[in-house]
């Protein structure tokens, strides 16, 4: 068993009422390329995803095809499951343990119970009549100020409800100055400091308390509420458990206490319309169960079609990842998300860019790089250049520890441009003829420098990056190159 330290990194768990996107896809990579990361700096890896079941959505769709909802569910939460290895998401990698929970889990009900018990003998969950409205698309209430011409700017396609019927609510207004304290004592806590601007600001209006509970009369699929069985828990409250039941919460307090409290709490990957949820509400609601505070929430932006328009399948611009998977390739996929979707803000998303960056940067760029040196070393070194000391890539981490996954990019291939630059300027396949023992000095150096380029590929593109070993090793020249320009 490994004794380095631990980490603890999640994504939010997409809900399942339709097929996998293409901003899920991304939330994923990039937690992927954070985990894998920290597994080369030493640490111990706790990499959680899975599928959020419960819900009106999930029940109405379910009701439409004729199933059982937990059929549905099986069906469309392994849909989400077989898309981990398609992405080359770190399911068998050394240090680290890939986990894939599933709301409708037996311990993650149980876990969601005991959580609810735990607020409710904190005397923060009460019951009372109420009146919304209730955007089912977000699955939220909405006050008037989050309201566009009387609808939600999410998903201005479908009716705001007006909903009336007595719930179980939980006291957020008794948390404001907990969430401020913490907002100002961490400032790191939400990443970007914009998105944690966003969220102070929010709390400072003043906040309501929220419904945790529907009748179950009129909502069935859901978490029974401990104690009365005429009420579901309201799919929120239930699925923001699925952090601490990962890890064990309540029942094996030795596999909480190493990767909840050990590591600092939970790194969250989420999407910026997951701000108030991840941020600020489980926050509270982890407060009033006394337990610890997540350790850090890193807020992404969308996935816009060209224009800025939001991708949806309703306005037939969205894209499957498996349609860019199946023609291109993962590390294809996992470069574009990396580097030419920013980090932390709305990013443009096109077949034609797409094409356009993988023949640029990948098949001109890399490809093209690799192919150049390992061809040289082939025909003018006699063994595989010596990788003895290594370059120091500790500015590489910098940048992935302040999860700027677009700058550690970024550099790698400014560092393919200077190399593609040297080559140009240098020539080393002329000077080998001239002068040897310098061409083949060069020509070594231009191999260590690729296994630099390697090392840093590795948590972004696993597979390219091991290619890319091994041609060194053997000291070939690619057989075919690694990226096929897609004309």
């Amino acid at each position: 068993m490994s004794t380095n330290k631990p980490f603890y990194i999640t994504t939010t768990l997409p809900y399942i009422n339709s097929e996998p996107h293409i901003g899920f896809a991304m939330e994923i990579i990039r937690a992927d390329i954070i985990a894998r990361s920290k597994a080369l700096q030493g640490f111990e890896v706790f990499f959680n995803t899975g599928t959020d079941e419960h819900g009106a959505k999930i029940y109405g769709n379910a009701n439409k095809t004729g199933l059982d909802p937990q059929v549905y569910a099986d069906k469309a939460s392994q849909v989400f499951k077989d898309l981990a290895p398609l992405l080359n998401i770190a399911t068998n990698v050394s240090d680290i343990t890939y986990n894939f929970i599933r709301t409708t889990d037996l311990s993650h009900k149980k876990s969601a119970q005991a959580f609810w018990m735990k607020c409710f003998e904190k005397g923060d969950i009460y019951k009372k009549n109420y009146r919304i409205k209730y955007c089912i698309g977000c699955e939220l209430e909405k006050t008037d100020s989050e309201l566009v011409d009387g609808k939600c700017s999410l998903h201005p396609s479908r009716e705001i409800e007006i909903r009336e019927e007595e719930n179980y609510f939980f006291k957020f207004s008794n948390y404001s100055s907990y969430l401020l304290d913490l907002y100002s004592s961490n400032p790191h806590f939400v990443i970007p400091n914009t998105r944690l601007n966003e969220i102070t600001k929010f709390v400072e209006r003043g906040l309501e308390d929220f419904s945790i509970s529907r009748l179950k009369s009129k909502m069935p699929w859901g978490v029974e509420v401990p104690n009365d069985p005429d009420h579901s828990m309201y799919v929120w409250f239930d699925a923001l458990v699925n952090y601490v039941s990962a890890v064990g919460w309540p029942e094996d307090e030795e596999k909480f206490q190493k990767w909840w409290v050990e590591t600092g709490g939970v790194v969250q990957y989420a999407g910026k319309d997951n701000l108030r949820q991840q941020s600020a509400m489980w926050q509270a609601m982890l407060k009033s169960a006394g337990l610890p505070p997540s350790k850090q929430i890193i807020v992404e932006g969308f996935i816009n079609a060209e224009g800025g328009v939001k991708m949806s399948k309703s306005a037939g611009n969205g894209v499957s990842p498996t349609e860019i998977l199946w023609e291109y390739g993962t590390d294809a996929l996992r470069y574009f998300m990396a580097r030419e979707i920013p980090s932390f803000e709305d990013g443009v998303f096109s077949k034609e860019r797409f094409k356009e960056s993988y023949n640029g940067n990948l098949a001109n760029g890399l490809g093209n790089l690799v192919s150049r040196i390992m061809k040289m070393a082939q025909d003018n070194l006699e063994k595989p250049a010596t990788i003895a000391d290594f370059e120091d890539i500790s500015k590489h981490f910098e940048f992935l520890n302040n999860f700027e996954i677009g700058k550690a990019s970024d550099n790698i291939w400014k560092q393919i441009g200077e190399m593609d630059l040297y080559i140009q300027e240098n020539q080393p396949f002329k000077l080998i003829k001239t002068n040897a023992t310098a061409g083949k000095k060069m020509i070594e150096g231009l191999v260590v420098r690729l296994y630099t380029i390697a090392r840093m590929l590795n948590p972004i593109m696993p597979e390219t990056s091991a290619k890319i070993k091994a041609l060194i090793k053997s000291n070939k020249t690619p057989e075919i190159p690694l990226f096929l320009r897609k004309n």
